[in-house]
């Protein structure tokens, strides 16, 4: 494998968790769910993955549960906003540090203070025959883990879900006008609570996916910022699956390039190497907001005896 192809094998292993956090946010952000706990319920999502895979002695089972806790959470969010009208934004910050905290409390009360951290097996590479052979993007493409297969999978899904179905108009519907599709018979609440908490489970399979690819292990602070950088990745991307996708290549290049970096021993201090994603994301921020189309009533409740909507 020559050094651009491993390049770009590593930039698609590292483009998984900015996918499904991404996805998920734009997925509740659709029906007007604005989630800002991503990087609390992806490090639950990784402390939860992780002790489930050790304890139960199995990934898939951690994915699972770890999917079920991000999807109480997101639940959650989805509930107190439409139940009582909460402000998204503030619900949102107390899930981050809600669970970011209970992510740190599990591990230790499990595992406790230990010299050695314990490993679990790390996701295997899948080939497939045939594809793996084609050159260049054969190994980049074909040669993953099944957690890379699955996220190219669920933007596949969601694109055809939200622009293919009667019931993804339905949700979008909600999202840019919630008082008209009300007057048409959509269930506004349910559609929010439901699309919160499928976002909330995506966001803690990001997590999970951390120990299960790179290290074998919990630590805390390894989600690095990525969940804050998936809300970057989602205005990035239109909200619309197909662009975050593209997107995502984008910010897992610059974190790939960055390891690069301090792993070739160039003489930069490593703050600033760091940096580079966030700088990055930053200077495209500043020019990708000009043109992207946000949901008319993001991180706005739904009031139906209001005559705005809220």
């Amino acid at each position: 494998m020559t050094e651009v192809e491993s390049f770009l094998q590593l930039v698609v292993t590292a483009m998984v968790p900015f996918i499904l956090a991404a996805q998920g946010t734009m997925l509740a952000g659709r029906a007007g769910v604005f989630n800002v706990a991503q990087e609390g319920i992806m490090m639950l999502g990784a402390s939860v993955g992780f002790l489930v895979s050790l304890k139960l002695g199995g990934n898939g089972v951690g994915l699972l549960v770890a999917a079920l806790a991000g999807a109480i959470l997101g639940w959650f969010l989805g509930w107190v906003t439409t139940r009582f009208r909460l402000d998204q934004f503030v619900i949102g910050l107390a899930l981050f540090f809600a669970a970011t905290g209970i992510a740190s409390l599990l591990y230790k009360v499990v595992i406790g203070v230990t010299l050695q951290p314990p490993l679990i097996p790390t996701l295997g590479r899948i080939e497939i025959p045939g594809l793996v052979a084609i050159p260049v993007i054969g190994p980049v493409l074909f040669d993953q883990s099944v957690m890379v297969y699955a996220a190219f999978l669920v933007s596949g899904l969601l694109y055809w879900y939200l622009y293919r179905t009667s019931p993804g108009l339905k949700l979008r519907s909600v999202g840019e006008n919630p008082k008209a599709a009300d007057s048409l018979g959509v269930n506004v609440a349910g559609t929010r609570i439901w699309a919160s908490t499928a976002g909330g489970a995506l966001m803690a399979l990001a997590g999970a996916y951390l120990p299960m690819t790179y290290t074998g292990t919990y630590t805390e602070g390894m989600v690095a910022g990525r969940g804050w950088l998936a809300i970057a990745l989602a205005f990035f991307g239109g909200w619309r699956p197909q662009y975050i996708l593209a997107g995502a290549a984008f910010f897992a290049g610059m974190e790939v390039l960055a390891l690069r970096v301090q792993v070739a021993g160039i003489d930069i201090p490593h703050q600033f190497v760091s940096m580079l994603p966030f700088i990055a994301t930053l200077l495209v921020m500043m020019f990708a907001l000009r043109w992207a189309s946000v949901p008319a009533f993001l991180g706005r409740n739904y009031d139906r005896e209001s005559r705005t909507g809220h």
